[in-house]
């Protein structure tokens, strides 16, 4: 079964708050992570180990203004706004946000025993369908167009 940590969704007032976010997604995978802890039953030690995937994304967006100035490119209208409210500066800003998960699965046991080390792969049925169906719908696909293309030629 497939192990699915949740790991982060916030807002950033800053861009350093957006980088330490990263550094928290990137210390999660670790090697703990990867394999398992060793389980030993008598002369025999068992190890699990995990196929991990990780996706983060992160984004920070700036902000602007209007100098009381005129500058910048401002319109007739813009103008107009500054000195109703007294000559001071317009701006706006922005902030930044993220997100990320982490998940593992199982793919295989690692066993040391007294004739040495064996890996058993653990098959996972599932991914197996998904990448034939995904296989056989590309093919269908390429079909009908190979069809269509020889009927237009």
């Amino acid at each position: 079964m497939a192990d699915h940590i949740e790991l982060i969704v916030e807002k950033f007032p800053s861009q350093q708050e957006a980088n330490a976010l990263l550094a928290r997604l990137y210390d999660v995978v670790e090697p703990d992570m990867v394999y398992g802890e060793p389980v030993t039953q008598g002369e025999y030690t068992v190890i699990t180990a995990r196929e991990v995937t990780m996706a983060l994304g992160v984004g920070y967006g700036g902000g602007g203004g209007v100098s009381p100035s005129g500058q910048n490119g401002e319109t007739a209208e813009s103008m107009e706004k500054e000195e109703e409210s007294g000559g001071q500066s317009a701006g706006y800003g922005g902030g930044g946000g993220g997100g990320g998960t982490a998940t593992g699965r199982p793919v295989a046991v690692i066993e040391i025993g007294p004739s040495g080390v064996r890996v058993e792969p653990i098959v996972d049925p599932t991914k197996i369908a998904v990448a034939m169906f995904t296989t056989l719908g590309t093919m269908g696909v390429m079909l009908l167009k190979m069809v269509r293309q020889a009927r237009a030629i």
